[in-house]
């Protein structure tokens, strides 16, 4: 017999466990890239932020160097051909979709990327509440033109457009002209929509809470309904931040709030909102979460747990029934905080300046609003000083509402585009349909579903979200995800039918 050929040892089955041990090195180095990105947002003090930005960038140069290691090619190739299962095959397909992204990208980009990101960000939270645009300019100018060669980078490869080169590290297999065509299918009913619930609220009085509702209180209501809602706080923990995130590793999540003495119920929500975020990630297959396989498929189907949580459930007239007593409990029992009234004011339709605190049917065009001028920036179609006469000019014709001059709630008012986080705002709007599709089918299957939420009993969301989209992670692909959970691929309808019920019918 001859010597073993080079093509028996490419067949080797080793390839696997070595790609096992390569990712769980990335997993722990991200645990601790995770960890101190939560800190900078959320409790280091502003002195540490230069020197936080130069460690952060020195560990993603450390990712990178490790996924783009030559040997990883030849491990991916020999595993793609050795005989392994369907979860371990689908385990490759999704580090071969991290590796390729990663190689595209050199790490003086990547390095030049963070530190960027993080010194536009951390200059953001002071000058957005003074309202000073010019300020954040030249931070942002950078970000923006960091974001645009890793863009050309992606996109000459894969060809594909520019803005869809982005879009895709967060949502996969996304394509502008079908995003495109779902946009174009809500800008045209969403209008007259809105205009309907607001001409039938006009006639449904709504009592405004009084506060103030001390912070204390607002903490220790947000705790309670986190446990309701199933948070693990062995797993993770509720802290303050300037704007409200989820964050940290499965084994520990990190979600942050803001709160407001005269307002309670941004709080509340946004704690149920980033709940929502939580519970996808503490229930990752633990097995596999130090793997690309055992994280979130799309961060679009993130956000539709999040919006599965705030929207679907929490904002739902029984649900509020269900924590009505907790709010009496910890805020008093004045009359606008009967069940009743905490529905109006959780459905009120109103247009105003800001996303985050937007109402579910006019938060749709906040987001379209964004995709279309980020795209734009992307493209090369604009530069960053356009971005606000182009916001103020979209702000009027969507929503009418003014924001000239006004940068704090305008433009500035998300830390999305100083942090380089661009392609992602696509992702709040799909989460929203995403989630719709999921109550839709949760309901075929019980109905009897608010009834059984205004008792108590939330297992026919959460036992259905277990088993359909929290357990299977990245294992399929997101076609494929939504057919075998629904039955059906992605379909707006669900999600126009959800808001003409809550809104018209009811």
């Amino acid at each position: 017999m001859g010597a073993p050929s080079d093509r028996t040892d490419a067949m080797s089955p080793s390839a696997y466990p070595q790609l096992l041990a390569v990712f769980t090195k990335l997993h722990h180095f991200h645990h601790l890239t995770a960890m101190a990105s939560w800190d900078q947002s959320a409790m280091m003090p502003p002195k540490g932020n230069e020197a936080r930005s130069q460690a952060l960038a020195e560990m993603e140069v450390l990712i990178h160097q490790t996924i783009t290691d030559p040997t990883l090619a030849s491990l991916l190739d020999a595993a793609e051909q050795a005989p392994l299962n369907d979860t371990e095959r689908a385990s490759v397909r999704e580090m071969r979709r991290q590796w390729a992204l990663s190689n595209l990208l050199p790490s003086r980009l990547v390095e030049t990327q963070s530190l960027a990101g993080s010194r536009c960000e951390h200059a953001w939270r002071s000058q957005r509440p003074a309202n000073d645009w010019n300020a954040l300019l030249p931070n942002l100018r950078t970000v923006i033109s960091l974001a645009r060669e890793e863009a050309a980078l992606l996109a000459d490869h894969f060809g594909t457009s520019r803005y869809e080169a982005l879009m895709n590290k967060h949502e996969p297999g996304m394509r502008c002209d079908e995003l495109d065509r779902i946009f174009a299918d809500v800008k045209g009913w969403l209008p007259d929509l809105v205009r309907k619930v607001m001409n039938k609220q006009a006639d449904q009085p709504v009592l405004q809470p009084v506060g103030p509702f001390a912070i204390e209180s607002q903490r220790a209501l947000g705790l309670d309904v986190m446990k309701l809602l199933g948070f693990d706080f062995e797993a993770g923990r509720l802290d303050l931040s300037t704007h409200p995130f989820c964050a940290g590793v499965p084994e520990d999540v990190r979600i942050t709030t803001r709160y407001r003495d005269d307002n309670f119920l941004q709080s509340l929500m946004g704690i149920i909102h980033e709940t929502g975020h939580a519970r996808y990630e503490q229930r990752l297959p633990r097995e596999l979460v130090h793997l690309p396989i055992g994280r979130a498929r799309t961060m679009g189907v993130h956000e539709s747990q999040s919006l599965s949580f705030e929207m679907q459930l929490g904002r739902g007239a029984p649900f509020l029934s269900l924590i009505t007593p907790l709010v009496r409990q910890h805020l008093g029992t004045q009359p606008a905080l009967q069940a009743d009234n905490l529905a109006r004011l959780c459905t009120r339709v109103r247009p105003g300046l800001i996303r985050v605190d937007a109402d579910e049917l006019t938060y749709p065009a906040h987001v379209i609003l964004r995709c279309e001028i980020e795209r734009a920036l992307i493209e090369g179609e604009i530069e960053v000083e356009d971005i606000p006469a182009l916001w103020d000019e979209k702000m009027k014709t969507s929503l009418d509402v003014d924001t000239r001059g006004n940068f704090k709630d305008g433009c500035m008012q998300d830390i999305h585009w100083p942090m380089g986080l661009i392609g992602y705002f696509p992702s709040y709007t799909l989460g929203a349909m995403y989630a719709a599709q999921y109550v839709a089918t949760i309901r075929a299957q019980t109905p009897e579903l608010d009834q059984k939420i205004a008792a108590g009993d939330l297992s026919p969301v959460t036992n259905w979200l277990e088993a359909n989209i929290w357990s299977q992670a990245s294992r399929w692909e997101i076609s494929e995800l939504m057919t075998r959970a629904t039955g059906q691929t992605l379909q707006v309808s669900h999600f126009r039918k959800h808001l003409e019920h809550r809104y018209l019918a009811a």
